[in-house]
């Protein structure tokens, strides 16, 4: 049986079948989320860079989000577009677990990274006479390097298991880009070792992390109600707020995918999931973050003053 399989070496994305006068109208669409994608959180580094009042801990796991975000879109994005305009264009199997690999490591280091930074929330509110000790910057580097270091051996982790299965078709995959268990589907070998894995990883990933998170964030909430300040609490209130939507989005998209019963959720529908998951949520995310964080929206306000009056009509704009 070994012998007349025929081991598959491309595939074909079928991405969203829909008319070609769609597929044209959504290219424009996502195109323009794909720069505003760019353009956000180039501009969320860009301010962090420029502005030494934006040089703390916070801010700069805020870049290393950033960063992933940037990455996400740049990961899933172009082949999306490239397959609305050429539905039978292939994607090598080298290039597809590449891009799933990618994914997944964007995805369990965002993760990661959303832990720290409420972590770092809590420190700030809860200990803020120890917050210099605890959030030094060796420490900030510490857990920078090892949220993207988990992501990178997890998710290679997956793409082993992968590659000791045999593909020997078909060979389209009934996604818009090599998502894992649309990839899973198309192996001629039992799966059940991977999937095993990968619901013991979203346990670990997101169920886990999305405890600590909550639990950060309850205890931030009754000392945010025992600040005696009103500026010191609205402030509070305010950075809280923006983190609690991006772990919302994040989070909530993410288990909806890989924890919830696959029949309540048809293929199609998964498609529109995962488009939320990878290019809405990294396009949300430096809105949230410059519409609700009042030191961001100041330091593209003194950004734009330097500029001079195009700067100043830009923020009356």
């Amino acid at each position: 049986m070994e012998k007349n399989q025929t081991m598959v070496t491309e595939f074909i994305l079928l991405g969203f079948r829909l008319g070609p006068k769609i597929h044209i109208f959504l290219f424009g669409l996502f195109s323009l989320f794909y720069a505003c994608t760019l353009l956000g959180n180039g501009l969320i580094l860009g301010l962090i860079s420029l502005d030494s009042r934006l040089h703390t801990p916070m801010y700069f796991f805020l870049s290393h989000l950033a960063i992933v975000d940037i990455a996400y879109a740049c990961n899933t994005v172009p082949q999306m577009l490239v397959n609305l305009l050429k539905p039978d264009k292939p994607i090598s199997f080298a290039g597809c677990l590449t891009q799933t690999f990618l994914f997944l490591t964007f995805a369990l280091t965002e993760c990661l990274l959303l832990v720290v930074m409420s972590y770092d929330r809590y420190v700030a509110i809860c200990h803020p006479l120890r917050y210099s000790a605890i959030m030094s910057w060796r420490g900030c580097f510490t857990l920078v390097t090892t949220s993207w270091a988990c992501g990178s051996l997890l998710a290679l982790v997956h793409v082993v298991l992968i590659l000791r299965l045999p593909f020997c078709g078909p060979h389209e995959v009934n996604h818009f880009f090599c998502e894992i268990l649309s990839v899973l589907k198309l192996a001629c070998a039992d799966t059940q070792l991977n999937k095993v894995v990968i619901f013991v990883a979203c346990m670990f990933i997101l169920v886990g992390p999305l405890c600590l998170v909550l639990v950060s964030y309850s205890r931030i909430l009754l000392a945010i109600v025992r600040i005696q300040s009103g500026e010191g609490r609205r402030k509070a209130f305010s950075t809280c707020s923006s983190h609690l939507c991006v772990v919302g989005l994040f989070f909530g998209s993410a288990i909806v995918m890989y924890m919830a019963p696959k029949s309540r959720h048809p293929e199609e529908q998964q498609k529109i999931l995962f488009l939320f998951y990878s290019l809405f949520n990294p396009m949300l995310n430096p809105l949230i973050y410059s519409l609700r964080n009042a030191e961001v929206k100041n330091a593209l306000r003194r950004a734009m003053c330097k500029e001079g009056p195009v700067g100043r009509l830009f923020i009356l704009c």
